[in-house]
This record gives C-alpha cells, structure tokens and sequence, in this order.
C-alpha cells in the first residue's frame, strides 16, 4: 500500500487535537473530577513547611516580572493620559453647546496619579514579594487601561495578574491537601440514650388476702 494512504489512515485513526482555548484552560485552571485532588496530591511531593514558605514569598521569576512590569506601568501611564489629553475634544460644540465627550484637564491628572499609584504597588509588592497583591495589583492596571480602550496595554497585565492570582490560589488548594483541609474531625454528639422507665402499680388493684 503506498506510504500516502498509510499517513492518511493514521490521521483518521487519530484522535482530534484540543482546540487552544482548552488548552490554554487546562494549563491555567485544574479540571475538574472525583481523581483530581489524589493525582494533585500524589503528584506534589513538597512538604507543609515548603508550601507554607512558598505561599508566603514570591518566586524570584514571579519578583522579575513585578519588578520589569512596574516601571513599565509608570510610563504607560504618562504616554496614555498625554495622548488622552491632546486628543480630547473642544469644551464646546460649534453651536455653542457644552461637549458632553469634554473632559476637564484635573480629571486627567487625577486618572494618572491613580495609575502612577498602581504601578508603585507593583514595585512594593514585587520588593516585598508578596504574589497575591502584585497580581491583584497588575489585574487592576490591566482592567483600568482596557477600560481606557488601550487594549494593547491592558491585556498583557491582565494575563499575568491572572496568572499569578491562580498560582496563589493553586498553592493553597496544594496546603489544604497537604494538610488535610486543615481542620480536625469534629466529634459527633452522642444521642442520649431513651430511659426505660418500670411499669407503673395500679392504684385501683387490690392485692388478694
């Protein structure tokens, strides 16, 4: 049989390739099932005190990505609200009316402060390598510059802000395991037990003489 029809045969018998959105969510959240917690712990070999210190502090990675992206924030903040400004519309219409798209220049100013404001979490939060507020932190500024419709600017934050709010939350679904959720059985109350009280003399019977 020619060497084409075999490869074309293989292709058929193989099984269809995931599409990349699944892919991409099994890469960044767990699937869900009745094995996942025994494969996930059976799988995950560090100790409580290795996650507790891990949960605890950043990954130097995860401290570089904080410490490249907070500068970078800073001067996406400027270059956003200069070109917001000069691109801002009259106050007022040709007819005299007041522009509602009109934005005053303090509104602008207050908007960069809050985004300079980011961006210094991010550098405290990377120094400190404290991972859940640098991500919530880099979630944040990404939502605001989508917001502004600087999509380009946004989404990169966005993903690793993600990304670093789902490791966190991965570390402590690997503690609670590791640990036995954390809590102890609590004790079951015991049922008191029903008294059976003796039958009762009738008064009405006289006992025969």
């Amino acid at each position: 049989m020619p060497w084409g029809r075999n490869s074309g045969n293989s292709d058929e018998n193989s099984p269809p390739r995931p599409s990349l959105w699944l892919r991409f969510q099994n890469a960044v959240v767990e699937p869900d099932g009745p094995d996942v917690a025994s494969t996930s712990k059976a799988s995950d070999t560090r100790s409580v005190e290795e996650l507790q210190a891990e949960i605890k502090t950043a990954s130097d990675k995860e401290r570089a990505i904080g410490l490249i992206a907070a500068p970078f924030a800073a001067l996406i903040a400027f270059i956003i609200i200069t070109t917001l400004i000069n691109h801002d519309p009259a106050a007022l219409l040709a007819n005299g009316q007041v522009n509602p798209r009109h934005a005053s220049v303090s509104v602008y100013h207050e908007l960069l402060l809050v985004l300079l404001a980011m961006s210094v979490v991010m550098m405290v939060t990377a120094l400190l390598r404290k991972r859940f507020f640098l991500g919530l932190a880099m979630a944040l500024y990404g939502l605001a510059t989508f917001n502004l419709h600087y999509w380009g600017f946004g989404v990169p934050f966005l993903l690793f802000g993600a990304w670093l709010l789902v490791r966190t939350w991965r570390l402590q679904q690997s503690l609670k395991l590791a640990t036995g959720d954390g809590q102890a059985p609590r004790p079951q109350k015991s049922r008191p037990t029903p008294r059976t009280s003796a039958p009762r003399a009738n008064k009405r019977y006289t006992p025969p003489t």
